[in-house]
């Protein structure tokens, strides 16, 4: 069995300090997917390097305490890919995928951090920069290796998937092109969402963000954004899934699901 989980941190520096790497021994998962580090090299290193046993490797912004992604891994990889090519977002810290290739199979694991565009236009339209030269990678992915997909996409897919649908649809992350990206994006088959294949009829107990306006934890007025993305196969092999909220290391929680295989 292979236990995988994603999780944003905003800020692995705080997540720390809230006992994260507690939960990680605890909880030992195989891999840990990790979002907004919000950490230059300089930060991570002789701290940050391993955490609860597992090795890190990482995708760090040139910006100071800004994005970043990290994947904690049990298992060594055959090969390590950092950022998409494109220096836009390469430059933000987007994009970390460990490859797990053996005579028998070529197998990826990638954790990913989706643009925000809450802040206003600009930023949407990076976001929607970065779902058009995310797009045709995925599809690359899908059809060279078997691979799985975690991280922050920053989208709400469906109705389902937060709680005031309604009010939000004018509003980043539950925009109509940002939910038909995603409509495409699973339509072909050629990726699945691995939550939502697992519990198809999930609401409220599958959110994963809440604001930290208002009460929105304490009314779980929430977001599922944070996924874990797979081709059929690696897909097929997922036997159960978890949100972890019993504490709290940032405004995300854990979301965690094991697979019937092994790297």
């Amino acid at each position: 069995m292979l236990t995988v989980t994603t999780l944003n941190l905003n800020g692995i520096r705080s997540a720390a300090s809230k006992g994260l790497a507690d939960w990680v021994a605890a909880a030992a998962p195989d891999l840990l997917c990790v979002q907004e580090l919000k950490a230059q090299p300089q930060d991570l290193a002789g701290r940050f390097e391993t955490l609860a046993g597992l090795r890190g490797y990482f995708h760090c912004a040139a910006r100071k305490g800004y994005s970043g992604v990290g994947i904690y891994s049990r298992h060594e990889p055959s090969d390590v890919v950092v950022g998409i090519g494109v220096p836009e977002f390469d430059d933000e810290g987007r994009y970390v995928e460990l490859r797990f290739d053996t005579p028998a199979h070529k197998r990826s694991v990638v954790s990913v951090y989706f643009p925000s565009g809450s802040s206003g236009d600009e930023r949407q339209q990076a976001k929607f920069r970065f779902l058009d030269e995310i797009a045709p990678q995925l599809a690359q992915l899908a059809a060279t290796r078997e691979c799985l997909v975690c991280g922050d996409v920053n989208i709400a897919h469906t109705e389902k998937d937060l709680k005031n649908w309604r009010s939000n649809q004018k509003n980043s992350g539950f925009l109509p092109e940002e939910r038909a990206w995603m409509t495409r994006l699973l339509a072909d088959g050629a990726w699945v969402d691995v939550y939502r294949r697992l519990y198809p009829d999930a609401g409220e107990e599958g959110y994963t963000w809440w604001s930290n306006r208002g009460q929105a934890w304490a009314k779980n007025v929430g977001w599922r954004i944070d996924y874990h993305l797979a081709t059929p196969g690696w897909a097929a092999a997922a036997r159960d899934a978890a949100i972890y909220k019993a504490q709290r290391f940032s405004d995300h929680a854990p979301l965690t699901v094991t697979y019937a295989l092994g790297l």
